[in-house]
């Protein structure tokens, strides 16, 4: 029975999670792509890529959150017609607003590519993603019309087949492209065009995965309308929403997730032109593609991939949190945001110290057989300092992403798009400083970052705290795992200076990070972070159950 209900739970913790998976899925297909194009050609499919997820946070994203709801409040009350009116007129709209996206970036490709991020090549790429925005629109707005009707389950399949095929289609079309590439090269004289056929490949993968989910929703909805006409006979309301009306609510929940969305997301874009300044300014212009791609590709994922992890320990609590709110529930609710710092405090801290020493290997290990070229040796001996000081970004990012979802799941979108606002202004004048004028390169790229995302949580929790008069912990919730994860990362990195040598990156990888996790472990127990409660849903928890009782420390 205990192992059915885990099994439960699991199931319904990745159903729920689907787009936090989805996006680790998305971060971890860029360093096998990256090693297929190159880090020129992850160089020039980035802007392509940015762009594309910063217009499918508005036609998407944004859309699908805005219609839901009003389609779910009309089925509540079996307004079943004028839910239907609401999905036909968000179709309409999401399709307006793809299409002219789509052809801005038609026209615009080359402005783009040659103003914003300084890579010409790139508009290869761009002209790629315009048809792909217009199949994103399509899926977003299904995805609203199945959560509005309670189908989450099918919103989070879709997410998953979106996820996967993107990640096989953007490999065999990057793969194919490339060596496309490479025989125009060659007649051209110009390794550049190789990359840029790469880019090209890869972003039309993403087209096609656009493709195969848009009919794969297709299918689900030609199905399920069925059942919906069944309840269009059912509707016993007499009063007909004009379609007027109906766009005006969604433009109106639209707009404000539109701006949070997109002003939290396109630092990458301007990060991207900031850098290749930087890189023609001081004479590195010929390499400056290939030293984005390896930050895009390789720093960025690793970072990520830590803050996706972070974000998933603390996101079932947020549904917690705002439940006891809409109970008016709040010495609970105060102790469980109590729990989600702790919680998120216990899973960021590790992260950020063990990548920070473990950085060498990690970095290493996404080249795979080619880390010995001379290309990786040199973009390496950039990633792995910024590395060892851009990891602090997962413990921002963590703070950033838990603060920001009470702040919206609290109706405060106010103060959200405050925080938002401040902190991109402050990146944006970070980076201008640092980088275009004290030409400080990638330092100043990771100054800039971690003054937004300081800014951000620091915003974002004072918002939060002062609302529901929120008092936090900041020994047992804060202070105590960074000391317990800063004295197991003195021994992973006592570890890889042992190993690296004799077994390798993988090895010492793995070794490190188990040594590093036990001992971390055992002096959170020691310090009384974690009980038996938390260890029992642990996995091999019993172990430090049985550990910790033997040695009284619980």
């Amino acid at each position: 029975m205990r192992i059915q209900f885990m099994m439960k739970n699991l199931k319904t913790h990745i159903v729920m999670s689907a787009g936090i998976v989805s996006y680790m899925i998305l971060l971890m297909m860029r360093i096998p792509l990256a090693n297929i194009i190159g880090d020129a050609g992850m160089g020039l499919f980035a802007p392509a890529f940015e762009l594309f997820i910063l217009i499918t946070l508005i036609t998407s994203y944004s859309m699908s959150r805005a219609m839901s709801g009003l389609i779910r409040y009309r089925v509540k009350r079996e307004r079943y017609r004028n839910a239907a009116k609401v999905f036909r007129a968000a179709f309409f709209l999401d399709l307006v607003i793809s299409c002219l996206a789509a052809a801005l970036l038609l026209v615009l490709a080359t402005v783009i590519a040659d103003v914003l991020v300084l890579e010409h090549l790139s508009r290869m790429a761009l002209l790629a993603a315009a048809p792909a925005v217009i199949f994103a629109a399509f899926i977003g707005t299904f995805r609203g019309y199945f959560n509005g009707y309670g189908l989450g389950v099918l919103v989070a399949h879709s997410q998953y087949i979106e996820k996967i095929s993107m990640v096989i289609c953007v490999l065999l079309c990057g793969n194919a492209f490339q060596k496309y590439g490479e025989n125009v090269a060659a007649l051209l004289l110009s390794d550049s065009y190789a990359y840029a056929y790469g880019a090209l490949g890869a972003m039309l993968g993403v087209l096609l995965s656009q493709i195969i989910t848009t009919i794969y929703l297709l299918v689900i909805y030609a199905v399920y309308s069925v059942t919906l006409r069944g309840r269009l006979g059912q509707d016993m309301n007499k009063r007909l929403e004009t379609q007027y009306s109906i766009q005006k609510m969604i433009l109106s929940g639209l707009i404000p997730l539109c701006l949070v969305a997109v002003f939290s997301n396109w630092y990458m874009l301007f990060d991207q032109r900031f850098l290749n300044y930087y890189m023609n300014m001081t004479g590195q212009g010929d390499v400056r593609t290939r030293q984005w791609g390896g930050y895009y590709g390789r720093f960025a994922v690793l970072i990520g991939l830590g803050t996706a992890v972070c974000c998933l320990a603390v996101y079932p609590l947020i549904g917690k949190i705002n439940s006891s709110y809409d109970r008016e529930e709040y010495r609970p609710m105060r102790d469980r945001i109590a729990k989600a710092v702790r919680r998120l405090s216990i899973t960021a801290f590790p992260f950020t110290v063990y990548l920070a020493v473990l950085s060498s290997s990690l970095i290493r290990l996404t080249y795979g057989n080619k880390s010995a070229s001379i290309a990786a040796k040199e973009v390496s001996k950039m990633l792995v300092p910024a590395m060892q000081k851009g990891t602090i970004l997962i413990l921002l990012f963590g703070f950033s992403f838990l603060f920001a979802q009470l702040l919206y799941k609290l109706n405060m979108i106010r103060e959200l798009f405050f925080t938002v606002m401040i902190s991109s202004l402050v990146h944006l004048a970070a980076g201008y400083l640092l980088i275009h004028k004290l030409l400080l390169g990638v330092n100043g790229l990771i100054v800039a970052l971690i003054l937004m995302f300081g800014v951000y949580a620091s915003l974002s929790f004072l918002f939060v705290s002062r609302y529901v008069r929120y008092r936090q912990d900041w020994l047992a919730g804060v202070a105590f795992p960074a000391i317990a994860a800063g004295v197991s990362g003195v021994v992973v990195f006592l570890l890889q200076m042992v190993l690296v040598e004799a077994a390798g990156d993988l090895v010492t990888v793995l070794v490190a990070c188990l040594a590093g996790v036990f001992v971390y472990i055992f002096l959170l127990m020691a310090l009384r972070v974690i009980g038996e409660a938390e260890l029992s849903r642990m996995p091999l928890g019993f172990f430090f159950i049985l550990l910790g009782k033997n040695l009284g420390i619980l």
